[in-house]
C-alpha cells in the first residue's frame, strides 16, 4: 500500500502539586488528551515522509485567554545515510493564534540520528523544547532555535524476544 494510515490517541496526567492549594482543584483539571492521525509513506528504500494532524484538548489551562483546545499539523521525514544510520526530522505548525496565550510558545523543531547496532538502537536529537509528550511539545515549547535554545536528547531502544524465530534470515 503507498500511504499508511494510524490514529494515536493518548491521555496525560500531571502529578505535581498544585501551585495553588487554596482554590478547588479537581482531579479532572490534571488530565490532557491528544488525537493525531498520523499518514506516512516511504518513498523509496532510504526515505520516508509522515504527516500528523494533531487535536490536543487541555482540561486546566494558565488562564482563561489559554486555549483548551490547540490544533497542530506535524510533518517529519527520515533518511537513511546507511544502512545502520539515519538522519530524522520533525516540526509542528501550531494554527492556533499565539497572541492569547500568557507565556508566548513556539513551534517545535527537532532534528536526530538514529544509529542501529544490531539489537539496540540509539537515538540522538536536538530540539527546541524540553517536553517529551505531546502535550508538552506541541503546546508548550518555549524555545527558539535562533536564541540557541537547543536542548539535547537521547533514547536507546532494545528488542527482546521471548521465542526463537523460525526463520532468522527474517528477522
Amino acid at each position: 500500500m503507498p500511504v499508511s494510515v494510524s490514529v494515536l490517541s493518548s491521555v496525560a496526567l500531571k502529578s505535581l502539586k498544585w501551585p495553588d492549594p487554596t482554590i478547588t482543584n479537581y482531579f479532572s483539571s490534571r488530565l490532557s488528551y491528544v488525537w493525531q492521525i498520523l499518514v506516512a509513506r516511504k518513498f523509496s528504500q532510504g526515505f520516508s515522509f509522515q504527516l500528523m494532524p494533531t487535536y490536543i484538548h487541555r482540561n486546566l489551562v494558565a488562564t482563561e485567554l489559554d486555549p483548551n483546545d490547540l490544533y497542530a499539523l506535524g510533518a517529519g521525514g527520515r533518511l537513511k545515510l546507511t544502512k545502520r544510520i539515519s538522519l530524522n526530522a520533525e516540526y509542528y505548525y501550531v494554527l492556533n493564534p499565539k497572541t492569547y496565550m500568557s507565556q508566548q510558545f513556539y513551534n517545535p523543531l527537532s532534528v536526530g540520528v538514529d544509529i542501529e547496532t544490531g539489537g539496540h538502537v540509539f537515538q540522538l536529537f536536538f530540539s527546541n523544547s524540553v517536553g517529551t509528550i505531546e502535550k508538552q511539545f506541541i503546546g508548550e515549547t518555549t524555545g527558539q532555535w535562533k536564541k540557541g535554545d537547543i536542548h539535547f536528547g537521547f533514547n536507546i531502544s532494545r528488542v527482546f524476544t521471548l521465542k526463537k524465530h523460525q526463520n532468522p534470515q527474517n528477522y
